[in-house]
């Protein structure tokens, strides 16, 4: 066996420690700032549809609270080795109030309380239970947009913030729906209140 020119040698070299700066690198960012999640279901329709490639953002959330209206992925509280996709409907300390469809929001700076205009819920959609609950000081409660069709905080309880992995950052799968910040809300919700 030949032994390998200086310039083969160092060529590897370089080789090896650019792969190793590289792996240096992605390594924080995919498990400590992004992750890839694939939709699956049809709790989000028609926001988010099954088969849909999404990268979560994983970092805002340490620097700012979740806020009402959000679309976030979340650990299954019954089993947090399982991801849930939701969107945020109440906020801690909130009272929420449903009923026909219609989610009322009273809290400490609406004490008459609020409607929320949900455009992204499509009729067909709705689900016509009532129910009521008021969070404590660490809990969100979640809704899917489709919601005859979502299981969330209706039927397992308020989440606790520990159990929100991130926000969508990007929709890259399908190609015709490419996004960035998918899911998110254009109107303030609680700047229209009834």
């Amino acid at each position: 066996m030949t032994p390998l020119a200086p310039e083969k040698k160092e060529s590897y070299r370089e080789l090896i420690i650019t792969i190793l700066i590289i792996i240096a690198i992605l390594f924080p960012i995919r498990y400590y700032i992004v992750q890839p999640f694939i939709v699956n279901g049809a709790s989000m329709d028609p926001t988010f549809t099954t088969g849909q490639y999404l990268i979560v953002d994983e970092l805002s959330f340490r620097f700012h609270k979740p806020e009402r209206g959000q679309v976030i992925i979340l650990k299954y509280p019954r089993d947090p080795s399982t991801y849930f996709i939701k969107r945020i409907v109440g906020l801690p300390n909130d009272n929420i109030m449903i009923k026909d469809g219609k989610v009322t929001i009273t809290n400490a700076e609406y004490p008459e309380g609020f409607e929320l205009e949900e455009n992204y819920v499509q009729i067909n959609h709705i689900s016509h239970e009532t129910y009521q609950i008021t969070l404590g000081p660490t809990e969100y409660f979640v809704m899917g947009d489709n919601r005859s069709q979502s299981s969330d905080s209706r039927s397992w309880g308020p989440l606790d913030r520990e159990l929100i992995v991130g926000r969508p950052l990007l929709r890259l799968l399908p190609l015709s729906k490419i996004d960035i910040f998918p899911g998110t809300i254009t109107n303030d919700h609680e700047n229209n209140q009834k």
